[in-house]
């Protein structure tokens, strides 16, 4: 029997699993989290510890087709003017509830597009969140970059605000399949908006490229990778595209018969995935690639490596506040997202509370199988040890499920007295082996696909 057979029957190309960029993952929050309760645990951080901050920047000057994100269209600058004054507004509620001496180990702006600001409003909008928490040294600011919305003189703001990171999204290179998903931008002016960048003194660059794809082939797909590994970019995520039209209606523009079918995405990542390896670049969980310099790199070998919304980080803090519609925060308490409406999150800050409308308290045995999923998405094994000793869990009960987890998974994993690890063949495997720790329902919530 083939690898492939095996990986086929154990549920590869049928299931539909999370991406476990959180535990319990997003479905599953609910409305018992107010924003009194959020209020205390900002309270709670540690004065002169370091967090970290996401903003959430929810315009597009048009709307990608392929994207599923939290994003509105808009072609003038009123609605994003308001906006900004509710962010600076909800940063002034943050600072109310702030223990003293608090800065910042990771700033990232994200959206949407945040490059649609101009440079008034990006200096405006840093201003603002460096008054209340400024960048502690060594610190990282990254901003998600759309090459058809940015020029020198926003590049100059980001870089006087203090960007040292900054994110190209490239989805895939031919023309055809841009098109088709909305999403036309040539590799020429991908290239000079990098080297603008980097004019600017700005040399951490992460890099985004899907698989899956309409009308993607692994010829299509080589030709892309090559073209974005002649950019040299720090660090790549290799996504698998989500088709998730029920979630998010711009995807029905998308032709679904053009689509790969899942054995031909295993194929497409496959691809990719051997062409960053030979160009030097170090593997990192199950959808990362970063050269041996980069941070993702140096806290993979260091045991550090972590995995948050973002998906693959070296960010050790404890504390993620989200700002802006949709945003997400994480606490040591729990999980809190801000209002998906824009007018619902404006309303709800314009009265001065927290505009939080969902999220999660930690309880039971929560944090004990966030860290198995963290540990298996993130390093592709689970130490006998740390669990025990971090969790406080009897040997015979955790030994009892990593012999579980295996026997699901026909024996294709290594279970001994160090714990449990996840061999590279099986690693297609990985988020239906992190599944098997998840003690909540899965079947109403809508997952992407397994490969």
């Amino acid at each position: 029997m083939t690898m492939r057979n095996q990986l086929e029957r154990l549920g590869l190309f049928d299931a539909k699993v999370p991406r476990y960029t959180s535990y319990p993952t997003s479905p599953h929050f609910n409305g018992e989290v107010s924003d009194t309760q959020v209020a205390r645990w900002i309270s709670e951080i540690k004065p002169h510890s370091q967090i970290s901050l996401y903003v959430h920047i929810p315009f597009c000057r048009r709307l990608c087709w392929f994207c599923a994100c939290r994003t509105q269209g808009t072609q003038s600058t009123a609605p994003i003017i308001a906006y900004l004054e509710t962010i600076k507004k909800e940063i002034a509620t943050l600072a109310a509830h702030l223990p003293e001496g608090v800065t910042l180990e990771r700033l990232h702006w994200g959206g949407g597009t945040p490059t649609l600001l101009s440079a008034e409003m990006i200096t405006g909008l840093a201003g603002e969140i460096l008054a209340v928490t400024p960048m502690a040294p060594g610190g990282e600011f990254s901003v998600e970059i759309d090459p058809n919305e940015i020029d020198g003189a926003r590049l100059d703001a980001l870089a006087a605000a203090g960007m040292n990171r900054a994110s190209i999204g490239v989805q895939d290179f031919d023309p055809e399949i841009q098109k088709c998903i909305g999403r036309e931008q040539s590799y020429d002016v991908t290239r000079d908006a990098i080297d603008m960048i980097r004019a600017r003194g700005v040399q951490s660059l992460n890099a985004d490229i899907l698989y899956g794809l309409p009308h993607q082939t692994k010829g299509k797909i080589t030709e892309s990778v090559q073209k974005l590994l002649s950019l040299n970019p720090d660090r790549v995520a290799l996504y698998g595209y989500a088709h998730v039209p029920w979630m998010a209606r711009r995807q029905s523009m998308i032709p679904s018969d053009a689509l790969p079918t899942p054995q031909e995405r295993l194929d497409l990542f496959e691809t990719a995935r051997r062409l960053f390896l030979w160009d030097n670049y170090r593997e990192i969980g199950i959808d990362h690639f970063a050269t041996k310099e980069d941070g993702l790199t140096k806290a993979l070998d260091a045991g550090r490596l972590r995995r948050n919304f973002q998906g693959y980080t070296e960010d050790t803090s404890d504390v993620l506040i989200g700002l802006g519609a949709s945003s997400i925060s994480r606490y040591p308490q729990g999980y809190a997202q801000n209002d998906a409406s824009t007018s619902k999150y404006t309303a709800a800050v314009r009265e001065g509370r927290i505009p939080i409308a969902r999220g999660h308290s930690f309880g039971g045995d929560d944090k004990m199988r966030a860290r198995l999923i963290e540990a298996l998405m993130c390093d592709f094994r689970i130490s006998r040890s740390e669990i025990m000793q971090s969790f406080d869990m009897p040997a015979a009960a955790l030994d009892t499920l990593f012999e579980e987890t295996n026997r699901a998974f026909e024996g294709l994993l290594t279970v001994n007295s160090d714990g449990l690890f996840v061999p590279l063949e099986a690693r297609p495997l990985t988020r239906l082996i992190a599944r098997q720790f998840d003690a909540y329902d899965l079947s109403h919530a809508g997952h992407s696909s397994a490969i």
